[in-house]
């Protein structure tokens, strides 16, 4: 499948230097639609949020403020465990949101609603810079973004029996929190942002194409960067 994806796209030879991207936004922006385009577009391992075996999910959609650190201290550990196996294996990779819009958004987003106390919320930041310490930044994350109305309705659409009792200004807080943090994001590595209002890449192969050599070209320029060796 792979090799047909380069083959209708025209992406060139991948470099022989990894390259790891993340895929960010908020919840039903299409985060993993595109995770699974990359992956089979690149031949690269895809590395999914932990949703349909969560062992906390439902509970948490019934009641944040009793969920509100267990679930985020387990979303952590799972994304640590990924990024970590993605760093040491070596290789390319596509991971499904990034360890750092859990501290960066979803955390915050409980603490300021009320649902995580300050007392749960500091141990959550201590256990997020210790793992941390130990990882390093995805080479680019592409940032899907979309009106927290709009994600609304592609949630409903999708039907998952845990997300149907999500409120809208929950999206709406996350929706805020992603503004901010997108603005500092760059300073930990390179940020594509994707109006998905504007840009169909479930369905428009132009928009595909044009995101798959944006990311081709990025590689390609690690590759050089890491080794010298210019394989245009």
């Amino acid at each position: 499948m792979a090799q047909s994806f380069r083959q209708r796209f025209g992406l060139r030879q991948q470099p022989k230097t990894p390259f790891f991207v993340s895929v960010a936004g908020n919840i039903g922006v299409g985060k993993s639609m595109l995770t699974r385009l990359l992956g089979q577009s690149f031949g690269w391992p895809m590395y999914f949020e932990p949703v349909i075996n969560n062992p906390y999910l439902d509970d948490y959609y019934q009641d944040m403020e009793r969920w509100s650190f267990h679930l985020p201290v387990y979303f952590l550990s799972q994304r640590f465990e990924v990024q970590k196996k993605i760093q040491d294996h070596g290789g390319s990779a596509v991971q499904d949101r990034t360890i750092y819009e859990d501290v960066e958004i979803f955390a915050p987003t409980l603490h300021r609603r009320g649902a995580m106390d300050r007392r749960d919320y500091d141990n959550y930041r201590e256990i997020f810079r210790n793992m941390t310490a130990f990882l390093t930044a995805p080479d680019l994350i592409v940032y899907l973004w979309s009106n927290p109305e709009i994600t609304a309705e592609r949630i409903a659409a999708r039907g998952r029996k845990c997300e149907k009792n999500i409120p809208l200004d929950f999206l709406q807080d996350l929706h805020a929190a992603y503004e901010d943090w997108i603005e500092r994001a760059p300073a930990l590595c390179p940020v594509e942002i994707i109006d998905t209002e504007q840009v169909n890449l479930r369905d428009d192969p132009k928009a595909q194409e044009g995101l798959l050599q944006l990311i081709a070209d990025y590689h390609h320029e690690k590759h050089v960067r890491v080794t010298g060796e210019d394989t245009a």
